[in-house]
Formats: structure tokens, C-alpha cells, sequence
């Protein structure tokens, strides 16, 4: 970057060189009419405006690697901050508007790093060394050319204060257009099946409308300021060649001096119509760059501890919820003190009305959200005294909504474990009763399953993130509602697979369907936050009119899926 500041600069030095040149041709050979050195000075010339043009070459071939590489690194920094984030910050941050920030505007930022930057440092100092050499040349018309140059400051700050207002809003536009475009593609089926294309596509073009009418508010504000770099530069040539005249007429100015001031006030023409660009995409690359710190700077809460303690060995698989709370950062609770005591090998299944914090549970156990008070132990270590790495080896985990990515099937069951071998994949799709259809797909383990795994049914896809779950042979398994889209057939199927592996493995599912409750050792169930009982499923049933209550609304449910599939 120095090597480019520095080629920078003195391409400019050959151009304000030529000027001065041009001064000795007029007041020497032309003016003498003796042409023996015309030859050496057109050749200095010559050879200026040939090192202006190596100069800028050698700029813009050197600067596009560390402007590149600034782009990467920052995309890259950014990625990986976005992976060590909580959950709940996306949660609570649009997908569109983190996407706009690591792309749209990191290449505004690599576009400052390769041209504005050095030109704001170098088209100023040419600036300043051209008012110099015209007050060397006449301070008269270093006055004129002041006239000019200080009004345009002013102006220059007015309007790139109000163009940066601006810009910024433009930058969040199109962040929430993007967000827009996003929701719409990943949710085509839905909005087909319900006919709600034309009501997105207005909202759509509301915005793009908003988007536009904001450019063009931005456009306004340059072509205004663009008027003004243009106009007063002409008026003080204007005012140079009257002042020159009258010296010229009065005998106290040549005409070569006259000739090189113009020719040096002409040659600062771009230098100065380009402060009000430059200053333009400092104030976008000033906001590109406040959006990208807003990500950057938010906290990451879940991280590895200073010292990390060792996995026990062997592991036995025993998790405890001791006292253990937890509440959202705007302070509203979901869980308060609760005691649960999964013994080694066991399978307790959690059971409770929406929203009384059943995910959130079994979210705590992964450490995908940290407990607010209280603890949660594998096998009497504090999960937040492991490292996130070695906790999340021996803790599977199966959401509600199974998650695909567009990659292999194998990329996708071993996404958890490196360098997973094919034996492993194969027995972990069997387990999950998913190995028959993988065998039906155009290239086996190896078909892409394309974006969110949309093209396979959510039973096929529920059964893939099981399968990823249980490849990497963990000594606990979280599994958030595990059979939620399968039919009553293949449920049947998973059910009895799931049966073999979760012998001798701990585990805490989440229960929404009567039969995933009857695969579980004991039942907790959760209400408003709190175990309000625990037990063998057959005891509550008999025992506690609250768990038949919730027991018959699970069967009215399933019969409702049942009628609509």
C-alpha cells in the first residue's frame, strides 16, 4: 500500500511537471524563436506523460491484492463472528440485512481501500503543491485561484453532511429488500400454496420503490455538488486569464507564466471535481462500515471457558439440571429452578403446552443458550467448564425443524463429525430408517439434497437430521420432537430403531405425540417453566389429571394430522 501511495503521488508530480515544461517552451524557443532546445523539452514531455502512465499502471496492478485481501479478510471475520454469535442475536437480526452487510457492503469497503483512499491523500497534497507552484509562478493569481478553491470547501461539507443521512439509508433498504427477496424464495411453496405471491410482490415494490426514491435523493445531493465542483474551478480560470491579460499587457507577467498557470490550474480540475466523489464514498464507506461494527461488535456469550476441563472418561452420560433458570435479555422468564436428573442410559421425555420451555431446555444441555441461574453437569462437569468443541462431540442434537444444507447426503449426516466414514453414514441412516430412499436417489450418499433439502418430503428430511444425531455415536442425544413429520407408518419404523439407539445412550426428547412419549424410561412435565410432575408415563396417567389433560390434546392432534394427511 505504501508502494501504491507512493506511485500515486508521483504520477501526479509528472503531470503538474508538464506545466512547467510548457513554460520554458513558450517563454524560451517560442519566445526567443531559437529552436535548438524545443527537441530536449518536448522530450521531457514526453517522458513525464509516459511516467504518468507507468505510474498509474504500476498503482492499479499492485493495489488490487491488499484491496482484495482487506475484502476477504473482513468477509471472512465477519462469517466467522456471525458463527460464534448466540442464537438469540439471530433471532433477533434479519437475514437479509446480515447478507447486505457481508456483501454489498464490504465491496463498497474494498472500493475505498483501492481508489478514494489514496486519492483523497494524494489529490489533496496535489492540490495543495499545484496552489503552490501558481503562487511561485504569480501570487496574484494564487488569489484568484483561492477565490475558487475555499467557497467550494464549504460547500463540499454541506451537502456530503447531508449525503451521508442518506447513503445510510439506503444501506438499510436494501438490507430489508434483500430480506424480502430471501423470505420469498426460501417460502415459495407456501406463498403459491396460499396465493400470496401478488401481496408480497406489492410489499416488494414498495420497497424498491422506497430504495429508488432514496438514490435518487442521493443523486440529487451529488449533482448538485458536482454543479458547484464544476462551475467555480471555471470561474477562476476565468478570473487567472483576466488578471494574466492585464499582467501580460503591463509587462509585469510572460506569457509562458500566464500559459503554466492555467495549464496547472486546468490539471487540478480533476483533482478538485474529484474531493466531492471521494468525499461521497467516504461517507458510504463510513456507514458500510458502521453496519458492518454493528455485527462485529455485538457480544459473543457462549464461548469456551479460559481453562477448559477435560471430557470425564469414560463417559457415562449423566445430566443434571440443578436450580436452573433462565430468561430472555428483556428479562421475561421461561424457566425457574428446575431439578431434573437424567440417570445414564436414561430416556426422559419432555412433555408441556406451548410455550411452557421445552425447547429452551434442551437448548441449555448444548449450550446453544446458557442458563441465566443455576447449572446444568455431564457427568458432574458444569457444561459451560467444557470447551464448546468437546461438548458438542458428545451432545447430538435433532430439531423440531429439520435443517439441510445443499451438499451431499454424507455432508449432510456427518456434518458433525470430520472425516466420517461411509460404514458410519450407512449405520446411522439405518438407524433412522432413511437409508432405503438415500439408495433411491440419482447418486445415493452422494446426491446434493439442494437448498433447505426442500426437494425431499419432511419426513425424508426429519429423518436425515436424526441420522446426523445419532452418526457420531454420542453419549447424550437432545432430540427436539424427532418424529414430528413423519407419517404413522414410518414413525412406527423410526420408533423402533430409535428404541436401539437410544439403549445405553441419555436422552431428554421433546414429546408432542403420545408414541414418542411410550419410548421414554420417565416422563417430566413441564408447566409454566417448573417440573409440575415426573414419572413413569403410565404412573401419571394414572396419578395426575393435568398430564391426561395434556396426553388427550396430544391425540386430538395427531388424529387432526392424520385426517389432513
Amino acid at each position: 500500500m505504501t508502494v501504491v501511495l507512493a506511485a500515486t503521488m508521483l504520477a501526479m508530480l509528472c503531470g503538474l511537471g508538464i506545466p512547467l515544461v510548457t513554460q520554458r517552451i513558450v517563454d524560451g524557443p517560442i519566445q526567443s524563436k531559437e529552436i535548438s532546445a524545443l527537441p530536449w523539452l518536448i522530450a521531457g514531455v514526453t517522458l513525464l506523460g509516459i511516467g504518468e502512465a507507468v505510474l498509474f499502471y504500476l498503482r492499479r496492478k499492485v493495489v488490487a491484492r491488499p484491496a482484495a485481501e482487506v475484502e476477504a479478510r473482513m468477509r471472512f471475520d465477519l462469517y466467522q463472528h456471525l458463527q460464534r454469535l448466540p442464537v438469540s442475536f439471530h433471532d433477533r437480526w434479519q437475514s437479509g440485512q446480515l447478507l447486505s452487510r457481508a456483501t454489498n457492503d464490504l465491496t463498497t469497503v474494498r472500493r475505498f481501500v483501492a481508489f478514494a483512499s489514496y486519492f483523497l491523500i494524494v489529490n489533496t497534497l496535489v492540490v495543495v503543491i499545484g496552489l503552490g507552484i501558481i503562487a511561485a509562478l504569480s501570487p496574484w493569481l494564487l488569489i484568484v485561484s483561492l477565490c475558487g478553491a475555499l467557497p467550494l470547501i464549504v460547500i463540499s461539507y454541506f451537502f456530503e453532511a447531508k449525503f451521508k443521512v442518506v447513503a445510510r439509508r439506503a444501506q438499510d433498504q436494501a438490507g430489508d429488500l434483500t430480506t424480502t427477496v430471501e423470505e420469498s424464495v426460501l417460502g415459495i411453496r407456501v406463498l403459491k400454496a396460499f396465493g400470496r405471491g401478488p401481496e408480497l410482490s406489492k410489499r416488494f415494490l414498495a420497497q424498491a420503490r422506497e430504495l429508488r426514491t432514496t438514490e435518487l435523493n442521493k443523486i440529487s445531493i451529488l449533482a448538485a455538488l458536482w454543479a458547484v465542483l464544476i462551475v467555480l474551478p471555471e470561474l477562476a480560470i476565468a478570473g487567472m486569464l483576466g488578471v494574466g491579460g492585464i499582467g501580460i499587457v503591463n509587462g509585469s507577467m510572460t506569457i509562458g507564466t500566464l500559459v503554466a498557470a492555467v495549464a496547472v490550474s486546468a490539471y487540478l480540475r480533476w483533482p478538485i471535481d474529484s474531493i466531492g466523489w471521494l468525499l461521497a464514498e467516504t461517507n458510504q464507506t463510513a456507514s458500510a462500515l458502521e453496519r458492518y461494527w454493528e455485527v462485529i461488535d455485538a457480544q459473543v456469550t457462549i464461548t469456551d471457558p479460559v481453562a477448559p476441563v477435560a471430557l470425564p472418561k469414560p463417559m457415562r452420560g449423566h445430566v443434571r439440571f440443578e436450580g436452573v433458570r433462565f430468561a430472555f435479555e428483556d428479562g421475561r422468564e421461561v424457566l425457574s429452578g428446575i431439578d431434573l436428573d437424567l440417570r445414564p442410559g436414561e430416556t426422559v421425555a419432555l412433555v408441556g403446552a406451548t410455550g411452557s420451555g421445552k425447547t429452551t431446555l434442551t437448548a441449555l444441555v448444548p449450550r446453544l443458550a446458557d442458563v441465566t441461574g443455576g447449572r446444568v453437569t455431564i457427568d458432574g462437569v458444569d457444561v459451560r467448564d467444557l470447551s464448546l468443541e468437546d461438548l458438542r462431540t458428545v451432545v447430538g442434537t435433532a430439531f423440531e425443524e429439520p435443517v439441510l444444507f445443499s451438499a451431499s447426503v454424507t455432508e449432510n449426516v456427518g456434518l458433525g463429525v470430520p472425516d466420517v466414514s461411509e460404514a458410519a453414514v450407512r449405520e446411522a441412516l439405518r438407524v433412522a430408517k432413511a437409508e432405503e430412499f438415500v439408495d433411491a436417489l440419482p447418486w445415493g450418499l452422494a446426491t446434493r439434497i439442494g437448498e433447505q433439502g426442500l426437494s425431499l418430503s419432511g419426513g425424508q428430511r426429519q429423518r436425515l437430521a436424526l441420522a446426523r444425531a445419532v452418526v457420531g455415536r454420542p453419549a447424550v442425544l437432545v432430540l427436539d420432537d424427532p418424529l414430528s413429520a413423519l407419517d404413522v407408518h414410518t414413525e412406527a419404523e423410526v420408533e423402533a430403531a430409535l428404541r436401539r439407539v437410544l439403549h445405553g445412550v441419555t436422552a431428554l426428547v421433546v414429546a408432542h405425540r403420545p408414541s414418542t412419549v411410550q419410548l421414554a424410561d420417565r416422563v417430566a412435565m413441564l408447566v409454566d417453566g417448573k417440573i409440575a410432575a415426573i414419572g413413569l408415563h403410565r404412573k401419571l396417567l394414572e396419578t395426575n389429571e393435568e398430564y391426561r389433560r395434556l396426553l388427550s390434546s396430544m391425540d386430538a392432534e395427531v388424529l387432526e394430522e392424520e385426517v389432513a394427511s
